[in-house]
């Protein structure tokens, strides 16, 4: 059962890295590619190296260049030892890089609205590495390069994208046009909202903190009026010094209004923090996975 279930998850994985990898080359070659918008990255600074090959006469594919970029890199990844991600990786950059060649003569180019394509652009390549990321793997470029400066030099990840971004945008304001650059920072920005949406889901959950004298009431009503768990932590108020119990309950979204409802009845001086949540997994919620 195990190993069928590890089939059944490896064969899930690659399923999401090629439909990924598939959504990445179509936001490349129909939006960004042919509105020269480089829109950070590896695959950023490729398509600003084939516009200067093709100002000079000859052809450089932006899918190879990102292949040829990825090869050097992955040696640093190599070494971790993490065979499992490290065949992810490679099966990420491989199909992506191929597939943005492959498809490029055959998918329609969206040239002249750079707002739109920009919007669009980076919308599907961020859904398509979000994808890549959900089965295990990336696209490599960036990432691989954010993972080795965070390990041998202690720089962080958000540090690494911001710099070669910048690089990047820096480069095509002064290859293309500071109207591109512009266009370009419109379509990272989006990319990386839709990625972090697919990474992590839709936020549909709250945890909310409840400090009440009514703690009683208010755990009951939750318990059996709203159905959901609760959790009594307990705290101390540093002015006063007091013990005092703090309820913790997860809950959808909709359940929002009933926990108000709830509080509002039990104690109307109770006070509330409600804040957003990822994922929650367990009882009552969805089953955990590896």
């Amino acid at each position: 059962m195990a190993r069928g279930m590890n089939w059944r998850t490896l064969v899930s994985d690659f399923a999401c890295i090629i439909g990924g990898c598939i959504l990445f080359a179509v936001g490349l070659d129909m939006f960004l590619v042919p509105n020269g918008l480089a829109a950070g990255g590896i695959s950023g600074l490729a398509t600003i190296t084939s516009h200067l090959a093709q100002l000079n006469g000859f052809i450089l594919p932006v899918g190879i260049q990102t292949i040829a970029v990825n090869v050097i890199l992955i040696a640093r990844v190599a070494r971790s030892g993490n065979r499992g991600y490290l065949i992810r990786v490679i099966a990420g950059f491989l199909v992506s890089g191929l597939l943005i060649d492959a498809i490029d003569p055959l998918v329609p180019k969206m040239v002249g609205d750079m707002l739109l394509s920009s919007i669009w652009g980076g919308a599907a390549c961020g859904a398509g590495v979000g994808l890549v990321m959900r089965g295990g793997g990336n696209t490599g470029g960036t990432d691989i390069i954010a993972q080795y400066a965070m390990r041998h030099a202690g720089i962080p990840v958000g540090t690494t994208f911001i710099v070669s971004d910048f690089i990047v945008i820096s480069l095509s304001a002064l290859i293309f046009s500071p109207r591109n650059a512009l266009y370009a920072l419109v379509a990272i920005f989006i990319s990386g909202r839709v990625c972090d949406a697919v990474v992590d889901g839709p936020r549909t959950m709250r945890v909310a903190y409840i400090i009440s004298n009514e703690h009683g009431a208010i755990a009951e009503c939750i318990l059996y009026g709203l159905n959901r768990g609760c959790t009594e932590l307990q705290a101390r108020g540093v002015w006063s010094g007091n013990e005092r119990p703090v309820l913790m309950c997860v809950l959808d979204r909709a359940e929002t209004s009933h926990l108000k409802e709830i509080v509002a009845t039990c104690d109307p001086d109770a006070i509330v923090f409600i804040s957003e949540m990822y994922e929650a997994f367990g009882e009552g919620f969805k089953k955990i996975s590896l």
